[in-house]
């Protein structure tokens, strides 16, 4: 089935724009104006109208359609084109920008829905058919494998997505991906182009989420998603190392937030999370989505390393609410120091200027040279340098002892804060 939008283009309007950011090695493959040539051609016209045009599958008997959320946004009129050439009025039921999702409803009975299987059951190498309207070509069907799983684009908040060679076009957008026993394990959300069409490199959002999605969405209007309140990053080998742990698998705390489930829990900074509620994590991403996967106010448990011992800590996530990130502005006072990074004490006027008030100790970071060990760990200027190896940092001497103590070559951790998030990173010289 074929999606159609139109919208009703007013002076401030910003319809099809503002795309996501694409990881680094995908920028250049996909041109700037992807996500709206994904959503079908742009049509000349008197200017006051800009259609859209997508797919979507039909999820129950009495209407309920699964989209993409890019396909309907800020759409002023949406119709459906059925496969027996009936024409609808759809209605919006809830959309949910994190995954990209969209449900939709139409006036109609005794539709024949398209199951939705198990994309955790899908495996690499499957064939699959890619179904929709790709450049308004009703009914099309594409034919092509599983290329891999639990692929993370950065495009969309929560993602786990499946990546295919089966031919995806601009208009293919929310359609179902099929496996060969006919269940829908995945919907078509976007390619990695360098022209914005077919290149062998499709992405799928898996069933596994689309039908918790959907399913809230239908029950509430919205999803409701758990929060556990801590600042998370991936493991790397160093990293790992200078924790005493000895695997990469896992993610590791670089802050608690204040009155959070994570705070009430005892979490702390530098504790590695290695299972959630009896599940293996292995990182950042697989972390996320099964926290916010958890509906708010259930008891979960972690099991985490800490201080070169595992333990077990319970945990009652609330609800994810969005909230506002805080944004410092650069000083300009400063004193050198080594590896790159020059630093200088945290003074209160600093403090206003970077947005650090209420933090006791700490160097600000004013300056890092392109290409140094401090570069190269990812240590920006502005950030709050606020431990080294462990130990509390006060001021530059502080700093500057702690950096001649623990010596580049066996490697230094540092615990940094930027725009309010604290995270970890990792100086080595390769020398």
């Amino acid at each position: 089935m074929s999606i159609s939008s139109v919208q009703r283009v007013r002076p401030s309007s910003s319809f099809g724009r503002g795309r996501p950011d694409l990881p680094e090695e995908f920028r250049g493959l996909v041109p700037d104006d992807f996500f709206d040539r994904f959503r079908g051609f742009q049509v000349p016209g008197n200017g006051r109208q800009r259609p859209g045009l997508g797919s979507g599958v039909i999820v129950s008997s009495d209407g309920y359609i699964v989209t993409n959320n890019h396909v309907v946004r800020e759409a002023d009129e949406i119709n459906v084109t059925l496969s027996d050439n009936r024409t609808l009025e759809a209605e919006v039921i809830g959309t949910d920008a994190k995954t990209d999702l969209a449900v939709l409803k139409i006036d109609a009975s005794d539709l024949l829905p398209a199951p939705l299987g198990d994309s955790e059951a899908a495996e690499v190498g499957e064939w699959v058919l890619a179904i929709g309207s790709p450049f308004g070509l009703e009914q099309t069907v594409t034919a092509g494998i599983i290329s891999a799983k639990g692929r993370h684009m950065d495009i969309a908040d929560y993602e786990d997505f499946i990546q295919t060679d089966a031919a995806i076009n601009p208009g293919n957008s929310g359609g179902p991906l099929v496996d060969l026993k006919g269940q829908v394990i995945g919907i078509n959300t976007a390619i990695a182009s360098r022209t914005g069409t077919y290149m062998g490199v499709g992405f799928a959002i898996p069933s596994s989420m689309v039908r918790k999605v959907k399913d809230a969405i239908v029950k509430h209007g919205r999803v409701h998603r758990g929060r556990m309140g801590a600042l998370i990053q991936n493991l790397n080998e160093d990293l790992a190392q200078s924790f005493g742990y000895d695997s990469k698998k896992g993610v590791l705390v670089g802050d608690v937030l204040p009155d959070s489930p994570a705070e009430k829990a005892g979490l702390r900074a530098g504790d590695i999370v290695a299972e959630y509620s009896g599940r293996a994590v292995s990182d950042v991403n697989e972390l996320r989505n099964a926290v916010a996967d958890t509906p708010p106010n259930t008891r979960s448990e972690l099991l985490i390393f800490r201080n070169g011992k595992t333990q077990r800590v319970p945990i009652v996530v609330d609800e994810l609410k969005d909230e506002p990130v805080r944004v410092g502005q650069r000083g300009s006072s400063e004193s050198s120091v080594n590896l790159g990074m020059t630093v200088q004490a945290l003074t209160p006027d600093l403090a206003r200027q970077l947005g650090y008030e209420g933090d006791e100790h700490g160097v600000v970071v004013t300056d890092v040279e392109p290409g140094s060990l401090g570069a190269q760990a990812g240590v920006d200027a502005k950030d709050l340098i606020v431990d080294v190896n462990g130990k509390a940092i006060g001021n530059v001497r502080d700093f500057q002892e702690a950096m001649d103590k623990a010596g580049v070559s066996k490697g230094i951790r540092l615990q940094v804060m930027r725009e309010g998030v604290r995270r970890y990173v990792f100086l080595k010289s390769s020398r």
